[in-house]
């Protein structure tokens, strides 16, 4: 029987497709780049670094198409759909052979997407160690980074009750464990980052929750890894991602202004940015516009996960996003507040049940990557246009000078601010709020 030689050529997960070329709105090509040009400048940076796309591994890669009325659909010729190490790492090899081809420069991983969970927390460990070994090897052959790392501590049935949040001592501190090993490799792979994601630590009922007892264990577990970040060396960005709801009835991270607030509740405000997703600022009963400005506002905003809801459906379906209004409106924010200077576009997004081929893989991110970059381009061009903000500022400008100015520095008091009022006898109020001519207005740019 003939064996394969170490210096074999790798058999390609995707043969038939190869590097996706960008060919210009024009193109009729589905697998090329319409808007999405990595090294035209816009604003004075490339589209690359404005972006900074990442794929996610956890639905690109271990995502089967199974709902809770049927059993998985996708095709994934690379996988045995074994539990093993070895099928790990294949799998590695034909994620990099995707995301080399799409042209994405980062990704993204929970521990347990990349590596298979053992009999023990150490078994588990090595599996990771093992299959970490060959990521680091695809990222040097290819140049793609980690975006960020996070561990998953909402799927095994330990953590049914939460994981930082529960009630169970025990649980927290193999959660804790779980952590530990995940944040280190994060920082062996070079990532840049790394998220929390509360994905049970919230209540279903407050009949048996203790609410203020789990908010301080939450914190103290986030300051745990904080000192553990400072004693390894990681350099990389901290973020929470909000959700309000699914799979718990209530999540602590419901918002963007709930998490701030529990940030600076318990002095985690220095240490943490968020990473705002699309389908949760929905869930929310936010547009993502609004979670991205309170972030923002805030300078707080790390990250976001791109993907979009179905505003018919209750729950997170985590499509690709499609929509140049969104891409303009998210691009919007992220230029006026100076743009990344950490994280990036990251796609938490999941091909449909029925997209059961490789191939809608690619046809997937390509459509997301245009989105977003037709965005980026929208949104430079309403700003250099100059009618929006300017619309903005002079609706404003009566805290520009004179009351309002003082009242803004504090320097007025109260009674200051009455003897204006009555001096003036009565007040009117500013221009029209236009909403329908801003609307117009934007339209003339998509």
């Amino acid at each position: 029987m003939k064996t394969k030689s170490k210096n074999s050529p790798r058999r390609a997960a995707f043969p038939k497709v190869g590097s996706i070329p960008y060919e210009g709105p024009d193109s009729k090509n589905p697998l090329a780049f319409k808007h999405y040009n990595a090294g035209e400048l816009v604003e004075g940076k490339t589209m690359r670094d404005h972006l900074r796309f990442s794929v996610v591994y956890w639905h690109t890669f271990r995502g089967t198409g199974s709902d809770p009325f049927g059993s998985g659909t996708m095709l994934r010729p690379w996988d045995d759909g074994s539990n093993s190490v070895a099928n790990a790492q294949n799998r590695v090899r034909a994620a990099f052979e995707f995301m080399h081809k799409l042209g994405a420069p980062y990704y993204a991983w929970h521990d347990r997407d990349v590596a298979p969970e053992g009999r023990t927390l150490a078994e588990t460990n090595r599996n990771l160690d093992a299959v970490a070994k060959v990521l680091k090897e695809e990222q040097q052959r290819t140049g793609i980074k980690l975006l960020w790392g996070t561990a998953n501590l909402f799927s095994h049935p330990r953590f049914m009750h939460g994981a930082a949040t529960t009630c169970n001592a025990d649980v927290f501190a193999y959660a804790a464990a779980q952590v530990k090993k995940a944040l280190e490799v994060t920082h062996e792979l070079g990532g840049e980052g790394y998220t929390f994601w509360g994905g049970r630590e919230g209540y279903m009922t407050l009949l048996n929750t203790d609410m203020k007892r789990e908010q301080e264990h939450l914190a103290r577990f986030l300051h745990l890894a904080v000192a553990h970040k400072k004693k390894i060396g990681f350099r990389g960005q901290f973020y929470i991602e909000p959700k309000p709801k699914e799979p718990t009835k209530h999540q602590y991270d419901s918002d963007a202004a709930a998490c701030l607030n529990f940030l600076r509740e318990y002095d985690l405000l220095p240490h943490f940015k968020l990473n705002v997703e699309t389908n949760h600022a929905t869930l929310a009963g936010h547009t993502m516009h609004h979670e991205l400005e309170v972030a923002a506002s805030a300078g707080a905003l790390g990250s976001i996960d791109a993907n979009t809801g179905d505003e018919l459906l209750g729950w997170d379906t985590d499509q690709f996003p499609t929509s140049y209004y969104l891409g303009a409106y998210v691009m919007l924010t992220i230029l006026k507040y100076g743009g990344f200077k950490t994280g990036g576009v990251n796609f938490d997004a999941k091909v449909r049940r029925e997209s059961f081929e490789p191939i809608d893989l690619f046809y997937a991110h390509i459509g997301g990557m245009d989105c977003f970059a037709r965005g980026l381009k929208i949104a430079a061009a309403i700003r250099k246009d100059g009618r929006l903000a300017e619309f903005v500022k002079q609706r404003y400008s009566s805290w520009d000078s004179g009351i309002g100015a003082r009242i803004e520095s504090g320097k007025a008091s109260l009674k200051e601010i009455e003897a204006y009022i009555l001096a003036k006898g009565d007040v009117s109020p500013n221009a029209s709020g236009r909403q329908e001519f801003l609307e117009n207005l934007i339209n003339e740019f998509i």
